[in-house]
Order: structure tokens, then C-alpha cells, then sequence
């Protein structure tokens, strides 16, 4: 199966996908597509961020100048508002390539260790393929959604397609945005079908598939409200 079939595959017919991905586990160049996306996506939407975070600091100038004192904040404003060359080749190409294969690689890991609780059958290498496919559906359409959201609202960071877009005036620094907005619809739709390829791979039933899935994506949720939770600490 080539990749444009396994593509359209992953969005309209998965079980017999994810079935040929289990007999031949194939995933660099769908990986490759997945990160030409991402990267595009980062690029299109970084002016718009970029707004967002000059406008978030000069809103809790105060807090932040208390934290980090006058002298840093400035600096931290001016690194914002005017990012070196280096800088913006690192957030815009290295650093979303990066951190997406390497949570690739540790879901997929997790996958297979909770999928050993489950089955003998499956190799770490039937998983990463299909969680790379999976990705596709979050990482394609996904991201041109949330793209077509920012440029309509003008902003980035108001922007979810969780459960937070049903709140549009909740602070995005609270708890309860934070958290909302981790149930996401392509990413409930991502882990769904990715039941197909977990069922195939460790040769188990659909419903045990989808329990482990979506475990997998509640501990990714956790782990995501976390950083969320630190990150943003000095601004609430």
C-alpha cells in the first residue's frame, strides 16, 4: 500500500489500514509528511503567537517584573517581540520536529509496554507505525482547523479545538482551560482510530484496544495539564 492510500486510509477506512501496517510496518515517510506539516503549520501561525505572547507579557507586566525584576523582563520582552534569525529557525524548524519524534517515540514505547499486559504479539516497531498514521488525522486536519481558528480570531493562544472553544472568554492561564482544552476533538478521533492499529498489532480485541488507547492519551492529558500548569505559573 502506498502512502497516499494509507493516508486517505487513516481518515476513511482504517481497520484494513492499519490491518497492512501490522502485516508491514512502514512509518518514515509518513513521518516525513507528518513534520513538513507541523513545521508548515509552526511557520504560518508563529506572527500570530508571537502577538500573543508580547500581548500577554505587557498584560502581567506587573507580576512578571515583581518575578524576574525590571532588567530581565525587558530583556524577556525585547527576546520576544525580536527574535534572532537562530531563534526563529530553532522554534519554527528544530524544536517542533524535535519534540514531536520524541514524544512519538515514548508513546509508542508506552503503547507496547501497557500492550504487554494485554497480548505476546506486537513489535515496537507495528506501533510506531501505526501511531504515526494516527498522527496524521491531529497533525493534518487538525492543525488546518486550528490555523483557520487563529487567523479568524487574530489570536493563537484563545484557540482550541477541545472542549476550551466552548468557552471563549475563560482565561487560557486557569486550571479549568487548561484542562478542558486537552479534550480535543482530533485527538480523541487520533487515539479512536489508532484502536485499529493496537487491535491489529497485539492481536486483541477491539474493545481492549480502544481501553488502551485511550489510556495512553488520559496520561498524555496529564502530563500536558502539567507542563501547562508550570509554564504558565508566572502569568496567573
Amino acid at each position: 500500500m502506498n502512502l497516499f492510500k494509507r493516508i486517505a486510509g487513516v481518515f476513511f477506512d482504517p481497520k484494513p489500514t492499519f490491518e497492512g501496517l501490522a502485516a508491514k510496518p512502514v512509518w518514515m515517510d509518513a513521518l516525513v509528511v507528518v513534520l513538513i506539516v507541523l513545521i508548515a503549520f509552526i511557520f504560518l501561525i508563529h506572527p500570530i503567537m508571537q502577538k500573543d505572547q508580547v500581548g500577554m507579557m505587557k498584560d502581567h507586566a506587573a507580576s512578571l517584573k515583581e518575578r524576574y525584576g525590571e532588567d530581565q523582563y525587558a530583556r524577556m520582552l525585547n527576546a520576544v517581540e525580536n527574535p534572532s534569525q537562530a531563534v526563529l529557525i530553532i522554534q519554527t524548524f528544530l524544536s517542533p520536529a524535535l519534540l514531536f519524534f520524541a514524544a512519538i517515540l515514548l508513546q509508542s514505547l508506552i503503547l507496547l509496554i501497557f500492550g504487554r499486559f494485554q497480548s505476546t504479539q506486537g513489535t515496537y516497531a507495528q506501533v510506531l507505525a501505526a501511531l504515526v498514521h494516527a498522527s496524521l488525522i491531529d497533525k493534518i486536519l487538525g492543525n488546518a482547523v486550528r490555523y483557520g481558528l487563529a487567523v479568524l480570531r487574530h489570536s493563537a493562544m484563545q484557540t482550541s479545538t477541545g472542549l476550551a472553544l466552548l468557552f471563549p472568554k475563560m482565561e487560557i492561564t486557569s486550571t479549568a482551560y487548561i484542562l478542558l482544552a486537552q479534550i480535543d476533538f482530533f485527538q480523541l478521533w487520533m487515539f479512536g482510530v489508532l484502536a485499529f492499529g493496537l487491535a491489529a498489532v497485539f492481536k486483541i480485541p477491539a474493545k481492549k484496544a480502544l481501553v488502551l488507547s485511550y489510556s495512553v492519551w488520559f496520561l498524555k492529558a496529564l502530563v500536558n495539564v502539567a507542563i501547562g500548569l508550570v509554564f504558565l505559573s508566572p502569568l496567573r
